[in-house]
């Protein structure tokens, strides 16, 4: 049985997206802590070019999303510096493979947090929460993916915005979310949407991060997951994200 060359894939996979190339699919048979350990060695070597770990991104924070893939839990995908679009910048088109968005709630982790938690517990430990889209891009060839190339593949994270922070104490419950490009909505959802509550995924946020070692420190930004179905984006529009209670986030696509 030949040997998989774990950190050869990280280097694949960050070379795909540090160059806005699609790679095919890993098509090595890997197990989910081996695509886990893809992950952080590809991150590891943004880390190493003078990034900085700034938080985690939650996927599959839909029921329906985890049955359509055949899970039973969330995935999750290390944010860093570099991935950071401020609220009303622009990105190039050129930068990425496949590009969506999604809208999102963010949290600002005031103090450590990791392992199991109750929801009151999480909510304690942050000392804000904003309006958020998150860039996600697939490096794969033709958007095609497994549950562990997605994984490897940081969870498809790729950039992300976050809007004006507001007060923790922020009713997070059945929030309504419009998504539009230029003025025209492309999806309407719900804070619901995001495991019931948002809080829940910052719950699992401090589960998962334990389980591989780590934890949130004061500072981290934790994205709880798309409330909709991402919209792929297209060159000159402009993405905007209003959510009840929140406020208002956005950025511009460049040719």
């Amino acid at each position: 049985m030949s040997t998989i060359d774990l950190d050869a894939l990280a280097g694949r996979l960050d070379d795909a997206a540090r160059h806005a190339n699609a790679t095919p699919q890993l098509e090595q048979a890997i197990d989910l802590d081996q695509a886990y350990a893809i992950q952080r060695l590809s991150i590891g070597r943004r880390l190493a070019r003078g990034e900085r770990r700034i938080g985690i991104k939650m996927g599959f924070t839909s029921r329906a999303k985890m049955v359509q893939m055949g899970v039973s839990d969330m995935i999750w995908g290390r944010l860093t510096s570099a991935m950071q679009v401020e609220d009303g910048a622009g990105i190039r088109i050129s930068d990425y493979v496949h590009p969506r968005v999604e809208p999102e709630v963010a949290f600002l982790v005031g103090r450590p947090l990791a392992g199991a938690v109750t929801a009151p517990q999480a909510l304690a430990a942050i000392d804000a929460v904003a309006p958020a889209l998150e860039i996600i891009d697939s490096r794969y060839e033709n958007f095609r993916f497994s549950l562990t190339d997605v994984v490897a593949d940081n969870s498809s994270s790729s950039g992300f915005v976050v809007g004006p922070w507001r007060s923790p104490a922020t009713d997070l419950d059945n929030l309504g979310m419009v998504l539009d490009f230029d003025g025209r909505p492309q999806a309407f959802g719900s804070t619901a949407a995001i495991l019931g509550h948002p809080l829940r995924s910052l719950v699992a946020a401090a589960r998962v991060v334990a389980e591989a070692g780590e934890s949130l420190q004061p500072g981290d930004i934790v994205l709880a997951g798309g409330a909709t179905a991402a919209c792929a984006l297209r060159p000159g529009i402009h993405v905007s994200l209003e959510v009840e209670s929140l406020g208002r986030c956005g950025f511009h696509v460049e040719d």
